[in-house]
Order: C-alpha cells, then structure tokens, then sequence
C-alpha cells in the first residue's frame, strides 16, 4: 500500500458567501430559522439579496472553508466540488488555490450557476444561512478522481451534500474510493435540520464506512432524537471510531475508543461571525491527527482555529493559524 501524499481530500458544495448584518425581526419577517440553513432557489436568491444590507463575499463552502483551514495549518488538502463557468466559478477557483489547496474543477456543463450562500448575521454572531446550490449540486460519482482521493489520508465528507441524489452517490464513490485505499473516511453532520431530513441514513453512516463523525450538540441530538445531550453520547459511544462532538463556549467531547476527553473552548478575541466555526474546528482537528498529535491536542488545535474565525466576518482565516496553534 502506498503512503499517502495529501493529509486529508475534502468534498463538498463549491459556495461563494455573501455576509451581510441583520436583526431578528428581519428574520421573522422572511421566516427564516435563526441560526439554521435553509435551501432556496434562484428566484429566492435573488429576492433575498435585494433586501439585504450591504454584503461581503468570500469563498466558502463547509468542506472547503476545512480544506482552506487543514492548508493554512501547514497541511497538504485537496478539494473536490463544482462550480460553473461563470464570473463566481472563477472567484471561488482562484480563491482556494490561494490558499493552498489543490483544486481542479470538473468539466463545465450547461446547467445552473455557481451556488451562493446568503448569510444574515445577527448582533449575537448568529448565522443564518440561505443557500442556493445552483452548479454544486450538479456533482455527481464521475466527478470524483479515484487518485486524489487515494492519496488522502482521511477523505472529508461535507453532510450537506446528502440532500442531492447525485451528490449522495458522489460521496458514496469517494467513502467507498478512501476505504479501498486503506485511508479514512470522516463526516460532518453539518445541520441539525440535514439529520432530521436524512437521520436513517446518516445513522448507517455512522455505524459503517465513516471512521470520524463530527457533530455540534444540536445536530448530535437530532441524530438520536433526544433532548439530551449525555443521552446522545451515550447513543453514540462505540458505533463510530472518533465522534468529534462540538459544544460552542463549552468546548468539544471526543468520544474515543479509550474513552471520552473533554477539550475546553479557546476564547476568542471578539465575537463577530460564527460562520465557518464547525468548518475550521475539524479543520485543526484533522491537521492534529493527520500530524500525528494525541486527539486532545487535535481538538485544542481545532479550537483556537475556531476562536480565530469567529473573532472576524467570513469563513476563512485572517490571521497566521499556524503561529496560533504554536506551543501545542
């Protein structure tokens, strides 16, 4: 078996972020679900968008917002996701390959454009995000490089994506691709409103190819359909390798093999945006074990990546993570 050349290649929506501030009676008046993600069409993108304040667009994406972060880590990522040919399509291109991360989009094709994410944040750092998936949802299993993903370490796998069917399939080839190879498989649940849509599954997700399941307490919950956290773990505790379980300014609980470690938040130095806070914790968390660090300095990194980008709009690093998470 050959040795990996790339630590993790990540899989997911190709999204430009659209930012812009919002109070929650503008939400309330659109009926949108505080803090959730909700799928919109093209006409509601662009009904959405004229009502919005002043916006800034970044790049983005769940799990290339992660393959930006393991890079800016000092890591070797790759990203699978597409976009069209259009202005936006090459926006987002150039901006991963900016930052680091090997990127070759698939082949265009007639189709929609390349998908956006209107996200409204409210004065308590909340997002609310309003996603048109346009071309991202257009991937499918031939768009997945059987050798990219080879060379992997742990192929990441964004759950947001479970919402297409042919996406669904795509993440299939690439879980099945990474198990073949001898690499591992991880995967975020992503939305707690993702797990209620598609809880049957991603429970046979969980109990079978995936080796690391991430989770924040809502979607975790969700997932076993309890109000109860502890309950959760417990529901969760053996059917999965690592279940990486975030908790917002309580930190994250690792429920490993050996046991369960707690590794408390890191402070931010201000509380902007959560945007992206899931995306760069497993981020710093992947970076650790790929580097071969215990899994409670894996999730200390994982926490001062996600304290960087919540001091700050969007869902990319502004500041040196790798000089951040020196000492550890």
């Amino acid at each position: 078996m050959t040795e990996p050349t790339l630590d993790v290649v990540a899989l997911g929506n190709a999204i430009v972020d659209v930012l812009s501030n919002a109070d929650d009676a503008f939400l309330a008046e659109r009926d949108l679900a505080k803090g959730g993600m909700q799928l919109i069409d093209q006409d509601q993108a662009t009904t959405l968008y004229r009502a919005m304040g002043p916006g800034v667009e970044h790049s983005g994406g769940s799990a290339a917002n992660t393959a930006v972060g393991v890079a800016a880590l000092g890591g070797r990522s790759a990203f699978i996701g597409r976009v069209q040919d259009d202005q936006l399509g090459e926006v987002f291109a150039h901006d991963i390959r900016a930052a680091g991360v090997i990127y070759a989009p698939p082949t265009a094709k007639p189709g929609p454009a390349t998908a956006r994410c209107l996200i409204l944040v409210t004065p308590d750092a909340q997002r609310t995000m309003n996603t048109f998936l346009g071309a991202s949802a257009e991937i499918g299993p031939d768009d997945v490089d059987a050798d990219l993903v080879a060379s992997g370490r742990i192929t990441y796998l964004e759950g947001y994506l479970w919402d297409q069917p042919l996406a669904k399939q795509a993440m299939r080839r690439a879980a099945s691709v990474a198990r073949d190879a001898g690499r591992q498989v991880a995967m975020s649940l992503s939305d707690a409103f993702c797990v209620d849509r598609h809880r049957a599954e991603f429970l046979e997700l969980v109990e079978g190819p995936l080796d690391i399941v991430f989770a924040n307490e809502a979607e975790i919950m969700s997932l076993y359909q309890t109000d109860s956290f502890e309950t959760a773990l417990d529901a969760v505790r053996g059917k999965v390798q690592l279940a990486v379980l975030t908790r917002s300014e309580k930190g994250c609980v690792i429920v490993a093999p050996d046991g369960v470690h707690d590794v408390p938040a890191s402070p931010p130095t201000a509380l902007v945006d959560t945007t992206g806070a899931g995306d760069l914790f497993a981020a710093g968390f992947l970076h650790g074990v790929t580097s071969g660090r215990g899994l409670v300095d894996a999730g200390r990194i994982g926490a001062v990546a996600a304290a960087e980008i919540i001091s700050h709009y969007g869902a990319r690093p502004e500041a040196d993570l790798k000089q951040l998470v020196t000492g550890i």
